[in-house]
């Protein structure tokens, strides 16, 4: 989950973006959309998932990643006329990869000291170790450091990270406009959806299978790139539509589908087409609260403090299901409402010193690779 720019509500979006396309970056309202999204998750983790849908949010996540990334690569090849691809990836490691091996390092440690619920089985912990957690799990099952499911979603990112910054030079190359890039991601969306009817009325897979696979979810990141190549809320000021059309029929449409989407409790619904409603629905809010920061609830998302924990979002994610595990393990005389409080409390607690000792002092590394 890339963060750049640095910018204010208000001013220029082009201006904003300052010079270096790699340096730390302010989207207005999107590190509060990363909290919104994280809060549903762990509701979902602790039992509530009828009432919050962490599928919704981690479809937020992948879209967050599809449209920030694809922003950066723009804003590279929009100087540049190319891609570093060395220093894209040496960025996205130093991004992703310590938090990540620390926390399963020490999820490892911990639940072969007994201190965590279960076992682990080696070529589960070599399938997260190596990105293919969603593969694995699918095809083999459990064997997993408690908790650490979630990493089946990293193993998707990874998976764009990997292949989708050649297919976007290549479109730049071949000189196809932004807005046949747009429809081509479009297109590859829709192929999804035509793969995941395939696979669930054709050969009736498991829920499983379409709900992580790479080639079942990709989608969700690519509705994100979409929005960043053609009518981006941050490069492009061009609009449409007015700002009354987006605040007041645009907004409200997008919310509605997503509310549709979570509410519809058909199986066959859940594993095709629901992931294309809540990546179309997700236009109109990401383009509303880009545009309008100050508008509405908005101006809550862009708050200081929501900010900062936005910005513990990525270490949230990752330490709070196997932290509820443990406090499953340790507590269960506790009611359900403790056990959640205790849980976030000791999750946000982790992440800060994730992000204090970690992310920051990487964050000034990653800096000296990009081409400013």
């Amino acid at each position: 989950m890339e963060k750049s720019l640095t910018s204010s509500p208000g001013t220029n979006p082009q201006a904003s973006l300052g010079v270096n396309a790699h340096s730390k970056i302010y989207i207005p309202s999107l590190d509060g959309m990363r909290i919104l999204a994280f809060i549903v998750v762990f509701l979902s983790h602790t039992g509530l998932a009828n009432a919050f849908p962490g599928s919704f949010g981690v479809t937020v996540f992948f879209f967050l990643s599809g449209y920030l990334i694809t922003t950066l690569l723009r804003q590279e090849c929009d100087r540049y006329e190319t891609i570093d691809f060395k220093l894209f990836y040496l960025r996205r490691i130093l991004r992703i990869w310590p938090s990540f091996y620390l926390v399963l390092g020490l999820g490892a440690g911990l639940t072969i000291l007994g201190l965590l619920p279960g076992k682990i089985l080696l070529p589960a912990f070599l399938a997260q170790s190596l990105h293919y957690t969603n593969y694995y799990g699918i095809f083999f099952g459990d064997g997993f450091v408690a908790g650490s499911w979630v990493y089946w979603s990293l193993a998707v990112e990874e998976h764009f990270y990997l292949l989708f910054p050649l297919l976007y030079l290549a479109l730049r190359k071949l000189r196809v406009s932004s807005r046949r890039q747009m429809l081509i991601f479009w297109g590859l969306c829709l192929t999804v959806l035509l793969w995941r009817c395939i696979l669930v009325y054709g050969f009736q897979v498991p829920e499983l299978r379409i709900f992580c696979s790479t080639d079942t979810r990709i989608d969700s990141i690519l509705f994100g790139c979409a929005l960043a190549v053609n009518n981006n809320p941050m490069l492009d000021t061009q609009q449409d539509y007015s700002n009354k059309l987006w605040k007041y029929f645009f907004l409200p449409a997008g919310i509605i589908l997503i509310l549709f989407s979570c509410l519809s409790r058909s199986p066959e619904f859940r594993q095709t087409i629901r992931y294309t409603i809540q990546g179309i629905a997700l236009y109109p809010v990401f383009i509303t609260a880009i545009r309008f920061p100050s508008w509405g609830l908005f101006a809550v998302l862009n708050l200081k403090w929501m900010r900062f924990l936005g910005a513990l979002s990525y270490s949230l994610y990752l330490v709070h299901y196997t932290v509820l595990f443990g406090v499953w393990k340790h507590f269960p005389q506790l009611n359900k409402v403790l056990q959640a409080g205790i849980a976030l409390l000791i999750s946000f607690g982790l992440a800060y010193m994730i992000h204090k000792f970690i992310e920051l002092p990487l964050g000034r590394l990653r800096k000296k690779f990009s081409r400013a």
